[in-house]
Formats: C-alpha cells, structure tokens, sequence
C-alpha cells in the first residue's frame, strides 16, 4: 500500500488526523480503508508513522500511531534533472521515473530542438508535479520531488546555482560519464546537475555553449544513439550508482 504525506502538525501525541482532500480521497474512497487498518504516513521531517485507522468520517480520517521513526526512504544526493520537455507520454515518464530513483527536482528546459513551446510547459507543470507526488507515494519515497518552472537552456549554463553540472553531450564525442564520475569528488550536500536533451539531440549552437562553459562535465552515454527518455533513465542512474556512497549519507 502507498504511503501518504501528511505534515507533524497533524501530529498530536498518538493521533494523526488525516484531512487533506487528496489523501483523504485515496484513502476512504479508493482503497475504501476501514476503521481498524493500518496505513503509512510521513511527514516533512521524513518521519514515517505506522498508524491504525480509528475513525472515518465525511471530512477526516483519525489515527492513532502504534510506531514511528525515521525514513530512509530517499536518495543521499542533491540530484537535479534539467532536462528538454519531451513531447506528453515520454515526459509523463521521465517525471515518474526519476521521482522514482530519488531525483530531488526536476528543471523542464525550452531547446533549440524542443517540440514543447513554452506556454504549453507551463500548463502542463502542474500536471507533472502531480505524477511526481503519485510516484512518490507508490514508490515510499520520505520526500518530495518537485518540478519547478521552465528555464532556457541558457538559463542553466549560466547558473552558479549547482556544485556539479553534467551535461550528456551525444553528438560532441566526450568522456564517458562512468570515467567522468569515478574522477569527481562529492561532498555532502553539494547540488548535482544533470542535463539531458531534445529527442533531435542538442542543436549546433548549443553545442558550442558547452564546449565553451569550463565548469560543465562533457559526457557521453555510449556508442548507442538512445531515446531522451531512456538517456534520462541511463545518467540518472550511473550517478546514482557511481557517486551515493561517497556522501557518506547512505
């Protein structure tokens, strides 16, 4: 059963009490719990509470909690995909599957090749931000991913917001990202930027804009031409794979 975020505020002594729309929704109506079941919730500090449900009414569930303690139920990296909004079903995915691999945020990106104006990222932010929340929950993540307003691509070339800025570069024959993160040093906390392009690949001028950005890491993905969902998927989880441990988080 999914877990369900609630805030320590609804916390009081032993009852949690549930009143959110959402979760209640999901709650009484879909899973159609009953009084005496037990559920999972947690809050923003990451605590996870067993709980067992005593009450249902029209508004608000009641809870008592039989266990609590802290989640470890969340990625030890500041890990950030910026990444070029593809078009609905393949951004769909991207946005569920990095919520689930513990991606803390996700930047849509407008590109010289994108096939998503603007206007229309912006409606749909919303939309993504709800699949986040929904994978989330399915996957028992302790936090949230989210997914923030649409930049330009210069946007994020120029930003000294990130510690560490790698962008998979197909078309520029560069280090391969498992060389290019087995040579970096993370240290706790710092922000991890990991930047992926269009399904027609990053155009001629942006290329240039990262062979002259010194502070962005080159790489590639291999000798396969890969889908930009499936790249998303594939450097999220080399850096995963190559550079948790060394936080010292996990």
């Amino acid at each position: 059963m999914p877990h369900f975020f609630i805030s320590s505020e609804d916390v009081n002594n032993d009852i949690a009490v549930i009143t959110d729309k959402e979760n209640y929704h999901h709650i009484a109506r879909v899973l159609r719990a009953k009084t005496g079941e037990t559920i999972t919730l947690v809050d923003e500090n990451q605590t996870q509470y067993k709980v067992i449900i005593e009450n249902v009414d029209s508004k608000s569930i009641t809870t008592k909690v039989v266990d609590m303690k802290k989640s470890n139920h969340y990625l030890g990296l500041q890990l950030v995909l910026v990444q070029s909004v593809l078009k609905t079903d393949a951004q769909n995915l991207v946005v569920q599957k990095a919520t689930e691999l513990g991606v803390k945020e996700i930047i849509p990106v407008i590109t010289d090749n994108c096939v998503i104006k603007p206007s229309i990222a912006a409606e749909k932010s919303v939309k993504w931000q709800k699949i986040a929340n929904e994978a989330a929950k399915q996957c028992e993540r302790s936090d949230y991913l989210k997914v923030l307003p649409a930049v330009s691509l210069d946007d994020i070339i120029n930003s000294s917001d990130y510690d560490i800025k790698i962008a998979c570069v197909e078309r520029m024959q560069k280090l391969p990202i498992k060389a290019c993160l087995r040579n970096l040093k993370v240290n706790s906390g710092d922000k991890i930027a990991v930047i992926i392009g269009p399904e027609g690949g990053f155009s001629a001028r942006e290329l240039q804009m990262f062979e002259h950005a010194n502070d962005i890491y080159k790489v590639s993905l291999g000798n396969l031409v890969l889908r930009a969902e499936t790249a998303v998927i594939t450097a999220l989880a080399n850096v995963i794979y190559e550079l948790e441990d060394d936080t010292g988080l996990h």
